[in-house]
């Protein structure tokens, strides 16, 4: 399968694009050379690598063709005078083409932590952006959308919590997208040194409010689109908290793919929201390369409508005595789709991994459609533990009796149990304004599924 199977309209991925874009902001050799080397494998990688999976794909609601992508992403210093969001130590936001919030904390500038575009990175801390990243594969080789965000990405964002510091507060990054016809590729890669601690909030939301959106569904009926990619990289003993909440227009897509390199006893915890937008295809790859090295990962989709969500995850347990634990959990209303596709892999160095993989969802209408496709791959059998399980299927009525028998009415009690069912994400939201909208979206969602179940 080439990627012209199902990326009919992508033939901005070139090596003149790639050239154009790290000539607008003066990016070094090795990072030009970086997006170069993102062509050529963008042009021989098939849609889905995984032959166990290729089933489970499905692009057609996407019309690459239509998608005009920015160049770059305007920054003329108004974002400056943004004010951190209540409770956060940093705050970097990009609406569509444009670079509109930039604020960090008293502490964290004291502390050296850096959140701001790789343009202002390149000019402010020459050396930080190649110490990061020059050499190292932070992305999937074999990841057809990780490709194009390297090769074409208008504008990168970086985040870097220095060796030893412990931020109190969440670092908060807000994609904002939603022009009709547009596409906004972008990089994001945070690095915390040794023993350092940080929260992340990534956000993604729509960039057209309620009477936008209606005046575009009547004027404008072409999408959009968001690709991206989170890259973390965790020295020893560092500890990240990143939790994402996804938002976006019914008709924008996002493509988003997230890889985190785990070193010596450092942790990572994902807590991911996916509600919004058109088809949502997510891809994530832990790699525990450290000995006691910690992934925990939850990730939840609301779906309604015609919505698709595509969600895979990886864990690749390198070192000895690593920990995986990675939950997903959905809900299709309507017409909606859900693949969750997941793999364990346990590597021959990997002595005494302790590893779970469970994929879990629930069909509240006939026409709603899910597969769980969890696996493992162990080349390594002095494990403490090396296991998947999944399910598909309607709400569970013994549950649905108990909360009727304690008075109950049946709808409330069918949206009692869905929410209950997505909340271990939701309580992992750092900010509360922050866990409170989400909760709000949940609830919006399961009401216009209900409202358009009644019509």
């Amino acid at each position: 399968m080439s990627p012209a199977d199902h990326l009919t309209g992508l033939d901005f991925v070139t090596e003149s694009t790639a050239r154009e874009r790290a000539a607008k902001v003066d990016e070094p050799a090795w990072l030009l050379a970086d997006r170069l080397d993102a062509v050529r494998r963008f042009g021989s990688l098939p849609v889905e690598p995984n032959r166990l999976f290729t089933t489970y794909l499905d692009l057609r609601q996407v019309h690459f063709g239509d998608l005009t992508p920015y160049a770059e992403v305007a920054d003329d210093g108004a974002a400056a005078a943004a004010s951190l969001p209540a409770g956060a130590s940093a705050f970097l936001h990009i609406r569509d083409g444009a670079v509109v919030g930039r604020a960090l904390s008293a502490q964290a500038r004291a502390a050296g932590v850096v959140v701001d575009t790789f343009a202002n990175v390149l000019r402010s801390h020459p050396a930080l952006l190649g110490e990061i990243l020059e050499g190292a594969r932070t992305l999937p080789d074999d990841d057809i959308f990780a490709q194009l965000a390297r090769a074409t990405y208008a504008v990168g964002a970086v985040v870097h919590v220095p060796p030893g510091v412990q931020l109190r507060e969440p670092i908060v990054v807000r994609w904002s997208v939603g022009a009709a016809g547009r596409a906004l590729v972008t990089r994001t890669v945070i690095h915390l040194g040794k023993g350092a601690q940080a929260r992340l909030l990534e956000e993604q939301r729509s960039s057209l409010d309620g009477a936008m959106r209606a005046t575009r569904a009547t004027a404008d009926d072409r999408q959009s689109l968001w690709s991206g990619t989170c890259e973390v990289l965790l020295d020893e003993g560092a500890t990240l908290e990143v939790a994402a909440e996804q938002d976006l227009g019914p008709d924008t897509s996002s493509f988003i793919t997230r890889q985190a390199a785990i070193g010596e006893a450092a942790t990572l915890t994902w807590a991911l929201a996916h509600v919004g937008g058109l088809l949502v295809r997510s891809r994530v790859d832990n790699l525990l390369v450290g000995r006691a090295g910690t992934v925990r990962q939850a990730e939840i989709g609301f779906g309604g409508g015609a919505q698709t969500f595509d969600l895979t995850s990886y864990t690749h347990h390198i070192g000895r005595d690593t920990t995986g634990d990675l939950l997903s959990k959905g809900i299709f209303q309507d017409r909606s789709r859900g693949f969750f596709k997941g793999l364990i892999d346990i590597q021959r160095t990997a002595v005494g991994t302790d590893s779970f993989l469970g994929e879990f969802a629930m069909l509240l209408d006939r026409k709603a459609r899910s597969v769980a496709v969890p696996s493992l791959e162990i080349d390594q059998p002095d494990v403490r533990r090396a296991s998947h399980s999944s399910s598909v299927g309607p709400i569970d009525e013994n549950q649905l009796f108990y909360l009727e028998t304690r008075g109950l009415p049946a709808d409330l009690a069918r949206k009692s149990i869905v929410l209950s069912f997505l909340e271990p994400v939701v309580a992992r939201i750092p900010l509360p304004e922050a866990q409170d909208r989400l909760r709000e979206l949940l609830d919006r969602k399961w009401d216009a599924g209900r409202t358009a179940l009644a019509a």
